[in-house]
């Protein structure tokens, strides 16, 4: 391999490493250096570890679009590590092709990988095995036995599992000090009827987005760097950054997750267009931040936010974040040009009102961010009703009006908005069940 290619083996099961060492493959793939490190998703949720320090800051240092090529399904910006930019999705062996390249400026096709031991060029069609070969090891390999020793009894763990001492009880016993579990607020001072929607009056701007933003852009995947909000937060609990792991292991903090919201490393927000990255300005103090901070201190000013965003907001990987995130921020409406299906029904699920232009987008809005936004008509909501959106500026006293879908889109949807999402909306039923 070429010094400067980082290479690891995940596989998302254990039985991949049972039918490789059968078929004589692993003693080739560690000589590699594709050694094993974990299962699942380990790799494209950015788990597989850092660059070496010196690669690391020369990327950064100089602006360098790194590559990484993985067989895994993810491969979006700043997933894989930080650090790389353009991520390519390829199958096993041709992940290991590109490895001995070293370059993805390389025509597999017509170009060698590199030289065999006798100096002769060796190609991509030399190495590569016949359909046959794969199939003869295929069937002779991977056996149904293999699965069922691995997991015919796999709720009851290896020995670490087994040796972690728990108590019984009807209630889970939250751990103040935990960094990985947290009570999460979404009940907290719900009572049995819901209260009524309201309007939402002079709310303020988190944060303008263009099209296609992806759910990976919106909600914490990945690792994260000890300068992030979340990395500020388990530094204040004396967690060092080599037990940082990434927003995958720290999902049930919802103090890490809130942090991670809009924090992609490669989102761009139109109201700070020269800043890379989760930052917004604060208005009226004009102060650049993180939109966490800025989230954060427009709550403790009572202070109600919408989102703005392009064509196709939400695209990608259906994530729970994207929309729990959003709402722990205090956002209390998206309004997009368009949105993927199920991101928009897991903002209603959450009780985030998305709202859908019906003219041209905030394009010709010319937003700067400073505007106060207010949506009406909220107590009398129905089903795909058309509402109007008023926006105040303060610095030229310019107020613009237009029309905007509701895309709560059914009436079950409509019950889950009311109750404060579904969450709420299940809760009560239970207890009147119980009741």
């Amino acid at each position: 391999m070429k010094p400067w290619v980082k290479t690891s083996l995940a596989p998302g099961s254990q039985v991949v490493t049972d039918y490789l060492k059968s078929a004589g493959l692993t003693k080739s793939l560690d000589a590699l250096g594709f050694n094993l490190v974990g299962y699942g998703c380990t790799t494209c949720i950015g788990n597989s570890g850092p660059l070496p320090e010196a690669i690391s800051e020369a990327v950064q240092k100089n602006d360098v679009v790194a590559c990484s090529v993985l067989s895994g399904n993810r491969n979006f910006e700043g997933r894989v590590n930080p650090d790389v930019r353009a991520n390519y999705l390829a199958s096993p062996p041709l992940v290991v092709a590109y490895a001995l390249a070293g370059s993805m400026n390389i025509d597999l096709t017509t170009q060698p990988l590199g030289e065999g031991k006798d100096g002769k060029p060796v190609y991509l069609k030399d190495i590569w095995p016949t359909a046959a070969e794969v199939t003869a090891l295929q069937r002779k390999h991977v056996t149904s036995k293999m699965f069922a020793s691995r997991y015919g009894d796999v709720f009851k763990g290896d020995k670490n599992w087994q040796a972690i001492k728990v108590k019984g009880g009807q209630t889970y016993d939250w751990a103040p000090g935990s960094t990985y579990v947290q009570n999460p607020p979404y009940f907290e001072g719900m009572e049995m009827e819901p209260k009524p929607v309201t309007d939402i009056v002079e709310a303020r701007v988190l944060g303008v987005f263009g099209d296609s933003i992806t759910t990976d852009h919106i909600s914490p995947a990945g690792s994260f760097r000890a300068s992030s909000p979340a990395g500020a937060y388990l530094i204040d609990r004396q967690v060092p950054v080599t037990e940082f792991i990434g927003y995958g292991a720290r999902r049930g903090n919802h103090q890490v997750m809130m942090r991670g919201t809009f924090a992609n490393i490669r989102i761009r927000n139109r109201i700070t267009p020269n800043i890379e990255g989760g930052v917004t300005k604060h208005f009226p103090s004009g102060d650049v931040m993180s939109i966490y901070d800025a989230a954060m201190r427009y709550m403790s000013e009572g202070r109600p936010l919408v989102v703005f965003a392009g064509k196709e907001y939400g695209t990608g990987s259906s994530r729970d974040w994207a929309a729990k995130g959003t709402k722990l921020l205090g956002v209390r409406a998206v309004i997009a040009e368009s949105f993927e299906r199920i991101h928009r029904s897991n903002l209603v699920g959450m009780g985030v009102l998305p709202l859908q232009f019906l003219q041209e987008g905030w394009g010709k809005l010319a937003l700067t961010g400073e505007e106060i936004v207010t949506i009406r008509g909220l107590t009398e909501l129905s089903p795909r009703r058309q509402l109007t959106i008023e926006m105040y500026r303060p610095s030229d006293g310019r107020i613009a009006r237009f029309p905007v879908r509701c895309r709560i889109d059914t009436p079950t949807e409509l019950e889950y908005f009311k109750n404060g999402g579904v969450l709420n909306y299940v809760l009560r039923n239970l207890a009147r069940g119980a009741a």
